[in-house]
């Protein structure tokens, strides 16, 4: 079933700065590119930790403080941030990275739980390769109708499942499946709507299947 890689819908051309780069050189490129973020590299090209909008107002802003259990861990680090004048000062790291042969359902997984907005992707020696964003991840969801009809009926119903797809009706429609027919076992017709579910680019699955209740 096809799968879709970070490689295949990240941007390639990265905005990185050194980790060296001074606090004025770092708003510039902020600026000029409009961008919000960008990793901070070694000289091999390694990431070592991301550089935000929010990293850099620290030098304008006193953030409120947290509870106070954590309070002078806390206050002690972004404290440092606030005098820091160089991205390796500023930086937030170890940076969140994906490697870029992972699946996009994972990168989609990592910025959920990590609640970030991008994430560089490296090589297996850590090297920036891109950077992808949750409007590259949200692109499997452009994925034609067509293509996804056939994956349904080729690779699930008669691959996976070895069913005779003249057992069903199935229609693809802005990426919402609908599928009718019969299934001698509740299992397998709930198994198979799962399935179907979890395709790249299906947005949602219309069960019209008929199964006995209890099988």
């Amino acid at each position: 079933m096809k799968t879709t890689t970070v490689k295949g819908v990240m941007t390639s051309s990265v905005v990185a700065v050194r980790e060296n780069a001074d606090f004025k050189e770092m708003v510039t490129v902020m600026r000029s590119r409009r961008i919000s973020a960008f990793p901070v590299i070694d000289a091999s090209g390694r990431v070592l930790g991301v550089v935000s909008e929010a990293d850099l107002l620290l030098k304008e802003t006193t953030p409120a403080l947290p509870q106070a259990a954590i309070r002078l861990p806390w206050r002690l680090r972004e404290q440092s941030k606030a005098a820091g004048v160089t991205a390796a000062e500023l930086m937030t790291k170890p940076a969140v990275t994906i490697h870029e042969d992972a699946s996009v359902s994972e990168a989609a997984r990592l910025m959920q739980s990590r609640k970030v907005k991008r994430l560089p992707v490296v090589d297996t020696n850590g090297r920036l390769r891109g950077i992808i964003t949750r409007t590259d991840v949200l692109s499997v969801f452009e994925r034609p109708d067509t293509e996804i009809w056939d994956e349904v009926i080729k690779e699930v119903i008669i691959g996976e499942f070895g069913l005779d797809p003249e057992m069903f009706v199935v229609t693809v429609r802005f990426g919402i499946v609908t599928i009718t027919g019969s299934m001698e076992r509740r299992a397998d017709a709930l198994s198979l709507l799962a399935t179907i579910r979890h395709l790249e680019g299906v947005i949602g699955v219309r069960d019209r299947l008929s199964y006995p209740a209890d099988s």
